[in-house]
């Protein structure tokens, strides 16, 4: 049942860049998408749990949670809407070399040998996937690039938060996680509006089955990965999460959303490698509380 739950949530992240593009279609940039999708999900925790939103005022390490998981949507959303998907997906599982250096700072978990090569592996992963023929430097050659990086960045600290602050109400960490969604969407869409890269919203109500669907898909895979992950080992919840990668390369594949280059195939393939790595580790020691507080 809890292995169930971690596959339904790597389905939903997998294939959302589809109902995304949908939506972009019938006129709603992602991240106008992802204020109207992740509000509607903030109210329906809101409606099931009223008081919810009081933790967030004494907890804070619930508002850095807030800020990191809508930031996360935010990139992850924009990306797989208007970049290549496999591309984008590989970028984004850049964890293991984010979660290294952000569990170092925050945790107190300090990098081993094998943490060290995983982060080494990630990032030559990386080099790879950016290598553009010609270009000198892996940098990232557009938006796309850029945000599955700082998406995939936010993720590995929205990870590490929900370990530090796991005594907090799971309804709380839930409205944090789309009230963040909502919330630093909302924000990056006014300021790309201003900068005139981002449209203004004009959504067609063609689209409104598409983004109910959207809504309820993203509640069922929040309350997933927190059933799944609380009952089975942090490995095999890493593991599960990996099949997020296949989800979303068998729909882009069949779609005509994605290029399966030999860079990408290669940079890939040591992503990956870093990440089971990464989930097959065994579990670092639990610092004290006293260090964490």
């Amino acid at each position: 049942m809890a292995l169930g739950a971690l596959v339904v949530n790597a389905l939903v992240w997998g294939v959302s860049w589809w109902p995304l593009r949908e939506l972009q279609s019938h006129g709603l940039h992602p991240l106008w998408s992802t204020v109207m999708i992740y509000l509607l999900a903030a109210i329906g925790v809101l409606v099931y749990k009223p008081g919810a939103w009081r933790p967030l005022l004494t907890h804070r390490g619930l508002m850095l949670l807030l800020v990191a998981a809508g930031l996360t949507n935010v990139g992850f959303n924009w990306a797989v809407t208007v970049g290549d998907v496999v591309r984008v997906v590989l970028l984004f599982y850049l964890m293991p070399a984010w979660s290294v250096l952000i569990a170092w700072a925050l945790l107190g978990e300090k990098p081993n040998a094998g943490s060290l090569l995983r982060l080494l592996l990630a990032l030559a992963g990386v080099a790879v996937v950016l290598k553009a023929p010609g270009a000198a430097w892996p940098l990232p050659s557009g938006i796309a690039d850029w945000m599955a990086i700082m998406g995939g960045l936010c993720f590995a600290l929205t990870n590490v938060l929900l370990r530090k602050h796991a005594s907090a109400p799971a309804e709380s960490r839930m409205l944090a996680m789309f009230g963040g969604g909502a919330l630093m969407a909302s924000g990056a869409a006014c300021i790309g509006m201003g900068l005139e890269v981002v449209a203004a919203p004009a959504f067609a109500w063609a689209g409104l089955p598409a983004a109910l669907a959207l809504c309820l898909a993203f509640m069922a895979g929040n309350m997933a990965l927190q059933y799944g992950a609380a009952r089975l080992a942090a490995s095999t919840t890493a593991l599960v999460m990996l099949t997020e990668i296949l989800f979303a390369s068998a729909s882009s594949a069949w779609l005509g959303a994605a290029e399966f280059s030999t860079r990408t195939l290669v940079g890939g393939s040591l992503i990956v490698l870093a990440a089971l790595l990464a989930a097959l580790a065994p579990a670092p020691a639990t610092p004290d509380r006293s260090q964490l507080s």
